[in-house]
């Protein structure tokens, strides 16, 4: 049962059969079977087929729901039983936002300092990801925005305050000022974070409040290739401030706070809602909390 619910979870990730039976390791009539199988014992159908997977009908989508517990408490069972046996070991996968790469050292080492035979595997991706990741259990633990759009069924831990500044050459109409207000910001050629990344979203929010509608002439999903292009002293950008902490910008760019408003987004850690939860994902959790007071003084110090 346990490997047909896992089928289930793998076509809801891929959309598609081929790319599902790949991810499972089995081939395309093996996934079709199994799963054929999964409705003859339920008795419904599950899947709307055609020539490809056309999605789950009304009692599939209910199954998919029944498929994340079972296959997640599975995972959970047999991971408890291993730290039982060995200790706190495995791999904890995370996906954050790309805003919040640059702190996650600061989570990881001395969680590892702590338990040594633990091993991590860190994605980049959109905060909506994140909570599909997490939800189709691709994911154990997600680092986004916690106060700006639903999250749905997890539990979080704050980490940080994010607040912007703008990245801009000391050549700008406002490279030598103190405090840039957004409306000033605005008017100037702007290289932004991609649309489906909320971060962006939240600057265009903000630009749109002060009654500025900038039109990037550079878009990425990299904060390190926004920075290189700030570098070259011809683009400005609006981005954290712990980036101006984290790459050696050179003589010519500055880091400049932004007001008139002043914003702050909370970013913090989320897990799926589940009790108990895997061993791992439990004790990352824990010391999230236990770390949260030091990284929220810190930025502040900064």
């Amino acid at each position: 049962m346990i490997d047909k619910l896992e089928f289930v979870l793998a076509l809801a990730r891929e959309g598609h059969f081929g790319r599902a039976a790949e991810a499972c390791g089995v081939t395309q009539p093996t996934l079709s079977a199994g799963l054929k199988q999964l409705e003859d014992e339920l008795g419904v159908r599950l899947v709307d087929r055609g020539s490809r997977f056309q999605g789950f009908t009304a009692e599939g989508e209910r199954v998919l729901d029944w498929a994340r517990r079972i296959v997640g408490d599975n995972r959970a069972m047999r991971q408890e039983i291993e730290s039982l046996k060995k200790g706190l070991s495995g791999r904890i996968r995370i996906a954050a936002i790309p805003t919040a790469l640059p702190m996650l050292a600061a989570l990881t080492t001395p969680f590892r300092q702590r338990h040594p035979d633990v091993t991590f595997n860190i994605i980049s991706r959109a905060s909506v990801s994140i909570l599909t990741q997490l939800e189709n259990l691709d994911v154990d633990v997600g680092i986004t925005y916690l106060d700006n759009e639903p999250l749905g069924r997890v539990k979080s831990v704050p980490l940080y305050r994010e607040e912007f500044q703008l990245f801009t050459s000391l050549d700008s109409p406002v490279g030598r000022k103190d405090k840039v207000t957004w409306k000033e910001a605005g008017k100037l050629p702007l290289c932004l974070m991609s649309p489906d990344m909320q971060n962006r979203r939240i600057i265009d929010g903000v630009l749109r409040s002060v009654g500025s509608d900038a039109q990037p002439t550079l878009e990425s999903d990299s904060l390190t290739a926004l920075v290189a292009h700030v570098r070259t002293g011809q683009w400005s950008a609006v981005m954290p401030r712990k980036f101006a902490d984290m790459f050696d910008l050179p003589s010519n760019v500055r880091a400049i706070p932004l007001v008139d408003p002043e914003v702050f987004h909370t970013i913090g850690l989320i897990v799926p809602e589940r009790d108990p939860l895997p061993p791992l994902t439990a004790a990352l959790f824990s010391e999230a909390r236990q770390l949260a007071p030091t990284l929220t003084s810190g930025a502040r110090r900064g």
